[in-house]
């Protein structure tokens, strides 16, 4: 049963049962743990080949960009930087989580830094992971930064 509210209300409540049993759903809302379950465990299955072409690289970071999760290629054990809708695949034994695409750098793995020099909206760049397309920058939505494990 899907209620709406007026069109003023972002939010669309869903509820679903499941053996009996009723859950309440808000889009857009995720509840995440480090309890462990089964579901955890299960391994991303990935078909697709790694091909330079088709997994550009980052400008700011030495990453090659996934747009997504279902793209990860198999045969890529290098740094790739991934929606973070991935977050709801993620296996810590078949991945390594080592950051995010943040304006602070937290993970330390940003390898350029913008400056007014570059380009007009330096700061915004600098927030995101980048695309140089020509002489254009392109700044994509957070990317959470991933390995593959061996």
């Amino acid at each position: 049963m899907i209620q709406n509210y007026d069109s003023s209300c972002v939010y669309e409540i869903f509820e679903v049962l499941e053996n009996g049993k009723k859950y309440v759903r808000v889009v857009g809302i995720r509840w995440f743990t480090n309890l462990d379950y089964k579901e955890r465990h299960e391994p991303l299955d990935l078909f697709k080949k790694y091909n330079k072409n088709e997994y550009p690289k980052l400008d700011n970071y030495d990453a090659i960009n996934i747009n997504k999760t279902k793209d990860i290629p198999e045969n890529y054990k290098k740094l790739m930087a991934v929606p973070i809708t991935f977050i709801d695949k993620y296996n810590p034994s078949q991945f390594e989580l080592l950051g995010i695409t943040d304006r602070s750098n937290s993970s330390g793995l940003r390898t350029k830094k913008y400056t007014i020099k570059d380009t007009p909206n330096y700061n915004d760049l600098n927030a995101r992971g980048v695309l140089k397309i020509g002489k254009k920058y392109k700044a994509l939505y957070p990317r959470l930064l991933i390995k593959k494990k061996s």
